[in-house]
């Protein structure tokens, strides 16, 4: 149905929800995934970045200057 009329081919997305402690609202969350290491606390709503180097650990994240898509400085 999707995806073989006029507007070509559907979209595919996935989403991962994950739960663990948000290092910044200091609370146990649930995470909803933005990009493959990169989660939304639901309590505080801010971003933060998965690292796994032997234990999975979240920090927050920060975009850079080069990783701002709307030409504005941050």
């Amino acid at each position: 149905m999707f995806g073989n009329g006029p507007f070509g081919t559907g979209i595919n997305m996935t989403a991962q929800v994950v739960n663990g402690d948000c290092p910044l609202c200091a609370e146990t969350s649930i995470f909803v995934s933005l990009h493959q290491t990169i989660y939304r606390c639901l309590n505080c709503g801010n971003d933060i970045e998965q690292k796994v180097n032997g234990k999975i650990s979240y920090i927050p994240h920060v975009m850079s200057k080069k990783d701002n898509t709307d030409g504005k400085s941050t």
